[in-house]
């Protein structure tokens, strides 16, 4: 035994103390943090750092690689570089990567019944494939039934001896049902064909290959409340499920070294679905809203796909928090290693971790912004706005709104930047702009004029859309001066709240503390999910062609507005009377997506030389339902005002 792997034995007890006893886990020296100079990581870091200070975790760690060098390398809390700790389903792609060599090997085929290697598996479970085994399309049940003994035997025959006797769920290639005892046969297969036992296969074909030194199956994870061995019970450190990435993300190749074939790999990532039946609130269908049926390939999920059906996005997520990804958009692979040591206030580990790509790729995207665009932070006053502009011309503000960011506005940044200088930035508490302070006095315009300020603006074209349009009221009634135009969509007087003209008081406290648990019991992401789908589904329809970048804003918000007592931000019902007090003398346009023409809008009342301009086929989110009209409008109004 090498004293590397010792280490990792003694850290591996060191993990299941934490694991078992909420202990502090053990502490060696740490590597330094690791971070590529040319990007910007703080978007990764403040999300899981977030993570482990509400205890959800007692540590983690996280390892990203881009054109296969490692651009960022980072540890939180309790963990460091020789942590070590069960990865639940983050296994199942070793343990496909395990099968897939026997496969090479010519002693399996992925087309292989059950009954060939175990004859005492009859019926639909005899028939099912080696390949239906690892895409959970075999008609097994997911795991033992409630009250049987849990699926984590010391071997895979005695495992097996446990399986056979239960009944067919359906037949095989019939339906998509994730789970792990399917697997558990598969692996007995492998064991037959080799004459070997599992983790002995996965060291020789695998581990000892890729330098895994600390990765392991056996022995078998006894922490209750899942069903370990194959599908999630192995173990890991960082730098060797990255590893383990690479060769993965090479085409089966590490050090020059050939680990898999090409073919193996391809069998991997392509849909092994194959028509199958999938339930509705399948794991791709949450994480990534899109409704394909092609989500799963042999141990590994198939987040997301290009034209062809090819997988771009690969992954093998798992309940304990654990997440191993694989970006071919962007030439990425990362790692996220952490286990749940509290699933308080709903927080689900399975569902929070996969936003990390998307994280990465906005870390990434502004890595490599165009040099014509300039991006940085305004300091306002107690917090530090981010903003991107670009362009020449009058100036033109775009505020986003509520859960969203300023990447909201991509379809019009960079199309009016042709003749304007743009401005586009995230509201303070949300994208990568400062948090705000509970019951703090800020206010939304006062920071838009600061912004404003810091960027030598004295005067612009402010258009918002939802919460930008309440915040664009409010600066119309307390900053008129440094306004060219004014332009709100879907949103003019905010109505929630009187703003700050009455305070909070202890009744209201108390009253928002009790709105905020029963947020926390529902769950973040189960919020998340029924906010998204009331602004991407109509009449029981989802619109398309804008679910994927509402739900990626809103799957990054940090939802700290309806987790805190937050400030009064906006005026409110108050701004009625300071409108009314004040000559409007700017251009006000109301943009309205024309699904909600017939809902009256207040500032038309409050504003009588506002006009009003219908964005067709569009409802509330209407730059993104409809860029094209919406731009039009938008440049007839600012035009009409540039000719006067």
């Amino acid at each position: 035994m090498t004293s590397t792997s010792h280490k990792c034995r003694l850290l591996l007890f060191a993990c299941s103390i934490l694991f078992s006893s909420s202990s502090p886990a053990q502490k060696t020296a740490a590597r330094k943090p690791l971070s590529h100079p040319s990007y910007d990581f703080s978007l990764v870091e403040k999300k899981i750092t977030g993570w482990v200070d509400s205890g959800f975790y007692q540590g983690a760690s996280i390892i990203v690689a881009k054109d296969n060098k490692i651009v960022y390398e980072k540890y939180f809390g309790s963990y460091d570089t020789n942590t070590v700790a069960y990865i639940a389903s983050a296994g199942k792609w070793l343990a496909a990567a395990t099968i897939a060599a026997v496969v090479d090997d010519g002693k399996l085929s992925w087309d292989d019944p059950v009954y060939k290697w175990l004859p005492q598996f009859t019926g639909p479970k005899g028939k099912a494939t080696l390949r239906q085994l690892f895409s959970h399309t075999a008609g097994y049940p997911d795991y033992q039934p409630a009250g049987a003994h849990p699926d984590n035997y010391k071997t895979l025959k005695e495992s097996v001896e446990h399986i056979v006797y239960l009944s067919a769920d359906t037949l095989p290639g019939a339906r998509f049902k994730y789970g792990g005892l399917a697997m558990q046969v598969a692996g007995r297969m492998a064991e037959l064909a080799t004459g070997k036992d599992w983790e002995t296969i996965f060291q020789e074909k695998i581990a000892r290959s890729l330098g895994m030194k600390c990765t392991h199956f056996t022995p078998v994870d006894e922490t209750p409340g899942h069903n370990p061995m194959l599908g999630g019970g192995a173990r890991s450190n960082l730098r060797d499920y990255g590893n383990f990435l690479n060769m993965i993300a090479n085409k089966g190749m590490f050090g020059g070294k050939r680990i898999l074939s090409a073919q193996a790999i391809k069998e991997m990532q392509a849909d092994q679905v194959k028509g199958a039946q999938v339930p509705l609130g399948e794991y791709v269908e949450y994480v990534r809203a899109t409704n394909r049926k092609d989500i799963y390939g042999l141990g590994e999920w198939r987040e997301e796909v290009n034209e062809k059906g090819e997988a771009v996005l690969i992954s093998s997520p798992s309940w304990a928090g654990a997440y191993p990804w694989i970006d071919k958009t962007t030439g990425v692979y990362g790692f996220f290693l952490a286990r749940i040591s509290n699933a308080k206030e709903g927080f689900n580990s399975f569902y929070a971790s996969p936003v990390l790509p998307l994280l990465v790729r906005d870390v990434l995207q502004k890595g490599t912004l165009s040099t014509s665009v300039k991006s940085g932070y305004a300091d306002v006053g107690g917090a530090q706005l981010y903003y991107e502009e670009t362009g020449k011309g009058d100036p033109l503000i775009f505020i986003h709104g509520h859960s969203f960011d300023h990447s909201e506005w991509d379809p019009q940044f960079y199309e009016f930047a042709k003749k304007y200088h743009v401005i586009r930035y995230d509201v303070r508490g949300y994208g990568r702009s400062s948090m705000p302070v509970e019951l703090g006095s800020s206010m939304h315009a006062d920071d838009l004029a600061r912004l404003m300020d810091a960027l030598n603006i004295q005067k612009a074209h402010v258009v918002g859309l939802s919460m930008g349009g309440f915040i664009t009221t409010d600066f119309l009634a307390l900053h008129q001066d440094r306004l060219l135009s004014a332009t709100l969509a879907s949103g003019d007087v905010w109505s929630g709240s009187p703003g700050p003209a009455v305070p909070w008081d202890e009744e209201s406290i108390a009253k928002r503390k009790l709105e905020i648990e029963a947020y926390k019991k529902k769950g973040v992401f189960q919020n998340k999910l029924e906010w998204f789908n009331g602004l991407a589904v109509r009449n029981g329809k989802p619109i398309e062609h804008i679910r994927r970048p509402i739900w990626d804003m809103i799957y990054k918000w940090d939802a700290w507005q309806p987790l805190h007592v937050e400030p009064r931000f906006l005026l409110g019902t108050s701004v009625v009377e300071k409108l009314k007090a004040q000559n409007v003398t700017v251009p006000v346009l109301v943009l309205t997506g024309d699904v909600d023409a017939g809902r009256k809008s207040k500032i038309l009342d409050l504003v009588p030389t506002a006009r009003q301009m219908l964005v067709l086929n569009a409802g509330h989110v209407s730059n993104l339902e409809n860029p094209q009209d919406f731009n039009a409008k938008l440049k007839i109004f600012l035009d009409s005002i540039q000719s006067k």
